[in-house]
């Protein structure tokens, strides 16, 4: 079984710049990340584009739904950003050929308090054991695409009902 993993970017892959003052989608965690957990899973990492879920338009959500079609891997995850990632698996709920699992990070994954190496194992797992959908791992917790939401208020993903 081989993972094909995506990344568009999102606070799991910001890093801060001294010199401006604020963060940036910079390359990747994913691959350290893997690495350091010592995954022994056969995967291969794919960066789509580098921008904050914020800034994602209909024709970003279309070129990841267009590269996750076209993956000759049935297991997909995503690492993305969390403020549009309900809208982005929505977009992806009609693969129903694919297990796609989408997941990011409520802190940068360069921070040591960071969520992100909690969820990326989270979502290696899942992606591995769930039947063929579209889903979003966050903080412990599987989302199905069609069920959830972002709470901003709480900063956590819930529920819709």
């Amino acid at each position: 079984m081989k993972v094909h993993i995506f990344c568009v970017g999102g606070t799991i892959d910001k890093i801060y710049f001294d010199a401006k003052s604020k963060y940036e989608v910079g390359a990747p965690a994913i691959g350290k990340m893997l690495k350091e957990l010592a995954v022994t899973v056969e995967y291969e990492v794919t960066s789509l584009m580098a921008k904050d879920s914020l800034e994602m338009t209909d024709e970003d959500r279309r070129q990841i739904k267009e590269a996750v079609a076209a993956s000759v891997c049935d297991k997909i995850l995503i690492t993305h950003g969390t403020d549009t990632m309900p809208e982005t698996a929505r977009v992806l709920a009609g693969l129903s050929d694919k297990t796609v699992v989408l997941t990011g990070a409520l802190a940068p994954a360069i921070f040591r308090d960071s969520d992100a190496m909690f969820n990326v194992g989270g979502a290696l797992a899942a992606v591995q054991s769930k039947k063929p959908g579209v889903y979003i791992v966050m903080n412990g917790d599987v989302f199905d695409a069609l069920n959830v939401r972002k709470n901003v208020e709480a900063n956590r993903f819930e529920r819709l009902n």
